[in-house]
């Protein structure tokens, strides 16, 4: 299993960049989000992938985040979700916005995204709804992990590229409800909702804007 790609942005098309690793050319699917945000052409570059492996093909598709990558690793375990659509969704949506609309049930967030259509997004919606607190929660590890890292969008023999990491903000405030004993799945709603709301806030922030979320109406 490939997990990892680092190396030199050789060349870019609309869905697809090659990455040259020591002589090696390899071909990685991403979203036109994830295309937008890479440096460019001869830069260093470092994308988590995801290979999947078919009788007659391999590919590889590239995400900035673990977070990003695992959520399309679970939106391609819903029926109706290729590797396209998923990269769609991503695209449109971006990590947290998946991690928001799939916390607050909101399929209409996931039908803006093309070849999306309504029932395969209340199926998404739906399926994965009980996964989004434990995606969501990824941020602070990751973090925890590997610090600040950051692309750095330097020639390379100047600079290692690194792989950047999800804002903790929300995994930190996750934890936080579900230790003060709300459901994960209450506090993942009231968390995206508060950073759908807000997406600039801190932990204490967030913790207080779900926590008035959470509180008992009337």
């Amino acid at each position: 299993m490939i997990g990892k790609i680092a190396g030199i942005l050789e060349y870019r098309s609309v869905d697809h960049v090659l990455i040259d690793v020591r002589g090696i050319g390899y071909v990685v699917y991403v979203s036109h989000r994830v295309l937008a945000g890479l440096p460019a052409n001869g830069d260093a570059v470092a994308l988590y992938t995801d290979l999947l492996v078919r009788e007659d093909n391999l590919q590889l598709f590239g995400f900035t985040t673990l977070v990003e990558k695992e959520w399309h690793r679970l939106l391609m375990s819903v029926q109706g979700i290729g590797a396209k659509a998923s990269l769609a969704i991503l695209g449109a949506l971006g990590a947290d916005g998946v991690s928001r609309a799939i916390a607050l049930g909101d399929w209409n967030a996931l039908a803006k995204a093309k070849g999306v259509g309504p029932k395969t997004a209340q199926r998404v919606a739906i399926e994965l709804k009980d996964k989004a607190p434990s995606v969501m929660a990824m941020g602070g590890t990751v973090a925890d992990a590997l610090g600040d890292a950051v692309i750095e969008n330097e020639p390379a023999p100047k600079r290692r590229a690194a792989v950047p990491v999800a804002n903790p903000a929300q995994s930190e405030a996750l934890s936080a409800l579900t230790n003060l004993g709300y459901g994960p799945g209450d506090a993942a709603g009231a968390v995206a909702q508060a950073m759908g709301a807000d997406p600039e806030l801190d932990t204490s922030g967030l913790i207080r804007a779900a926590l008035k979320l959470l509180a008992p109406k009337g």
